[in-house]
């Protein structure tokens, strides 16, 4: 009985801190957004969610900016990406970074597999589920993922904002759009090295740059980058299998 009660107890104490960590979340997006309004103002709560001025903050980039985002994620070793972006991180590239891989995904998958139906005379159907597929699998990971890591971070009281986690794994995928291109060559180990070379440059980019915030979370912060860099890794993978298998 008193084992049930302490394990109860363990369950409520995990809980608890897990709905801390999701509202810590809520209030990092949205607290400071919308203050040069007065109707985002007078909204309070979860309402605040629904107000497109909540948002536009983190849209207000010129494309210089942009561009010089990308640039730093093509430089992986720099490490300097969270430092430039901690005042003013936006949603705006990462938003297009996604849905620019999406449809190059899509146009390129289509493109390699009409090409080999036509050259050897045989009917050529489109497949809408490599659009879904992709679309689910970029949106869902630069979401899911920065959302899981900030939990876990905040469970450790280490210091990090949602916003500026789905800044840095938006930018960090930008280096698979040129991958995709070049994955039209028809050669299956050359297609490897590609996706092996854009992984990991996208997992050093996200590791070093969540590396210096992470060394306060004590002897496990090895563990933390470990699996930051695995799953950036698991993911070019998965694009390979899935996206840069293509028969020419």
């Amino acid at each position: 009985m008193f084992l049930y009660s302490y394990v109860v107890i363990d369950y409520f104490v995990i809980a608890t801190r897990v709905v801390y960590c999701f509202y810590l979340c809520y209030v990092d997006t949205f607290s400071k957004s919308g203050s040069g309004s007065d109707e985002p103002q007078r909204q309070s709560g979860w309402f605040q969610a629904f107000s497109l001025a909540s948002y536009k903050p983190y849209f207000d980039v010129d494309t210089i900016d942009v561009l010089d985002r990308i640039k730093d994620s093509l430089c992986p070793f720099s490490g300097t990406f969270n430092e430039k972006t901690a005042s003013h991180p936006d949603l705006y590239g990462p938003f297009w970074i996604c849905t620019t891989l999406i449809f190059v995904a899509a146009s390129i998958g289509t493109f390699v597999t009409y090409i080999a139906h036509k050259l050897k005379d045989q009917e050529w159907n489109y497949d809408i589920n490599l659009v879904t597929w992709s679309a689910g699998l970029f949106y869902g990971y630069v979401t899911v993922v920065p959302l899981c890591l900030y939990v876990i971070l905040k469970y450790f009281s280490v210091p990090s904002g949602f916003v500026q986690l789905l800044c840095l794994y938006g930018y960090s995928l930008f280096v698979f759009i040129p991958a995709l291109c070049m994955s039209v060559v028809p050669l299956e180990i050359f297609r490897w090295v590609v996706a092996g070379v854009a992984g990991f440059m996208s997992a050093t980019f996200v590791a070093l740059n969540l590396r210096a915030h992470i060394m306060s979370a004590g002897e496990r912060w090895v563990l933390i980058v470990a699996g930051i860099f695995l799953l950036q890794l698991a993911l070019a993978v998965a694009l390979k299998v899935y996206l840069f298998t293509v028969t020419v």
